[in-house]
């Protein structure tokens, strides 16, 4: 006897360019649910900043090696910047729970995606990941953690900037219109390509860059 197939996951739901999702219930939840995009930016840019002097000042961090740990790092985060996005952000919403888990971390941002004060962790949230990357970083990498660290989290500093520029801002008439082209096309025509953000570059590496239309 055939087993029933399995229920199709939901259909996305269609983008809306004004409101806000409710969350939670508890008022309190809902509130820290929102931010200023210059919380997060600012927490993961002071991180930076005090990676850098602290590993310069304590003899952990010196001339190229400094800039090549920096290089690293940056690298590093673009690439777990994809994967999450792909394979967190987007799990396959199969059963309530997996559904309610991505929506809450993701789903509302596709069904909001001009709620500005949703770009990003809050403030809390921001500072204990902040917190367990140095930890996690400092038990992998040893002293060379004050470096991959510092370009990590300028690398999260970065995505957020470019990521609420992309969302609150129109496409600027030069070369950095890529960004905008790239990430509205993951919003509004292909949600299962084009999950670089801050970076094209693993999109292009693991083959998902999202295909042009003929005539295009």
């Amino acid at each position: 006897m055939q087993s029933a197939p399995a229920a199709p996951a939901p259909a996305a739901p269609r983008p809306k360019h004004k409101g806000s999702a409710q969350l939670f219930e508890n008022p309190l939840l809902e509130r820290l649910s929102h931010t200023h995009i210059a919380w997060p930016v600012g927490i993961f840019a002071a991180t930076t900043l005090l990676s850098l002097y602290y590993g310069f000042t304590h003899g952990f961090l010196s001339g190229l090696s400094a800039l090549g740990l920096f290089l690293g790092g940056l690298l590093l985060f673009t690439l777990v910047e994809y994967a999450v996005h792909r394979y967190l952000y987007h799990l396959p919403a199969t059963t309530p729970r997996k559904a309610k888990f991505q929506y809450t971390m993701h789903g509302v941002h596709h069904e909001f995606p001009k709620d500005k004060t949703r770009l990003a962790m809050p403030p809390i949230v921001t500072v204990f990941v902040a917190s367990l990357l140095f930890f996690i970083f400092r038990l992998v990498f040893g002293s060379w953690a004050f470096g991959i660290l510092a370009g990590f989290t300028f690398g999260y500093a970065s995505y957020l900037f470019v990521h609420y520029a992309i969302h609150a801002y129109s496409p600027p008439k030069n070369f950095l219109k890529v960004w905008w082209t790239h990430h509205s096309q993951h919003h509004y025509r292909q949600d299962e390509v084009a999950f670089g953000v801050s970076s094209t570059l693993w999109d292009h590496i693991i083959g998902t860059m999202p295909k042009a239309r003929q005539g295009e």
